[in-house]
């Protein structure tokens, strides 16, 4: 036999999830067995490796070094097996995919979206999530994430771009009307994002405007700060994706136009979209809405 030294091969899936979630009880809940069943596997590996693999404690169950070593070869083959079984397979995958959005863009230019998906990629169900931040495949039971690269994304997670990302201040067009530079900003209040409270400081950075408010307000998303805009409380900043539509029809104003903040957005996924029909399909598709962004930038 070539593998003299393969363990119980059926004990592998248990113990793998065992070490991800720290918990035999979660363990057996993702494998919809007992607990019991995950506990025999778990002792039968550790018998035939003539080793401990978990440090058993009261109330927690500690991965030794050797079990985070195992477990992550264990993954990483399966992993592989994975990719090999969906590029071989004719069997066409079925089900919704559940895709990840921060919560501004999801609902200020995703689900506008959503009748074209419907129209146009009728064979692909998508569940809406909203989130931000670090992608959390596994834990988090999501397919795809879209996400701003202003912080590191996984080595192994597939990327796509997307677009660029551009802001600017935005505001109803009367109050524009009357804000013909940056030092006229000093009458009006500054509109604040707490889930990106930097953003204005980056727009004067980048555009070397100076902008001393009357007055500032802070709200926690950029959908509250571009509703309290549109009801004239003051000049919000704004990335041009949330802003879009908006601005084109008119309920708002760029008065001072958007810029480029060195970031991006990108669609991340668990594999490569050629693995599975309805990521190709969903990706071409978010590109496709996606260049209409990029277009508007080279015509502004």
């Amino acid at each position: 036999m070539r593998w003299s030294g393969l363990p119980p091969l059926n004990a592998l899936l248990p113990f793998e999830a065992t070490v991800r979630h720290a918990s035999m009880t979660v363990a057996a809940q993702e494998l919809h067995v007992t607990h019991g069943a995950v506990s025999r596997q778990v002792q039968n590996l550790e018998r035939s490796l003539g080793i401990s693999l978990f440090e058993r404690q009261t109330r927690a169950l500690r991965p030794t070094p050797e079990a985070r070593q195992l477990a992550a070869v264990v993954r990483d083959a399966l992993d592989q097996i994975d990719a090999a079984a969906r590029q071989i397979s004719h069997r066409t995958p079925a089900g919704p995919l559940t895709l990840s959005c921060e919560p501004t863009l999801l609902m200020r230019w995703l689900i506008p979206r959503l009748p074209d998906l419907a129209v146009n990629v009728p064979d692909v169900t998508v569940h809406l999530s909203a989130g931000g931040g670090p992608v959390f495949f596994e834990r988090d039971n999501i397919d795809l994430a879209i996400r701003r690269d202003d912080f590191p994304f996984p080595e192994k997670v597939s990327r796509t771009r997307l677009f660029a990302e551009r802001i600017g201040p935005v505001c109803r067009p009367d109050l524009a009307a009357r804000l013909t530079g940056a030092a006229d900003l000093t009458g009006a209040a500054l509109l604040h994002t707490g889930t990106r409270p930097q953003a204005w400081d980056d727009w004067r950075r980048i555009t070397g405007m100076k902008a001393e408010p009357a007055s500032q307000q802070t709200l926690e998303h950029f959908y509250l700060t571009l509703q309290a805009a549109a009801a004239d409380v003051g000049v919000a900043i704004a990335p041009y994706a949330v802003v879009r539509d908006d601005l084109e029809r008119g309920q708002l104003v760029a008065p001072f136009g958007l810029v480029p903040d060195g970031t991006s957005y990108h669609l991340l996924s668990r594999q490569p979209p050629e693995q599975d029909a309805r990521v190709r399909q969903l990706t071409a598709w978010l590109r496709a809405q996606a260049s209409q962004l990029e277009t508007d930038s080279d015509q502004a």
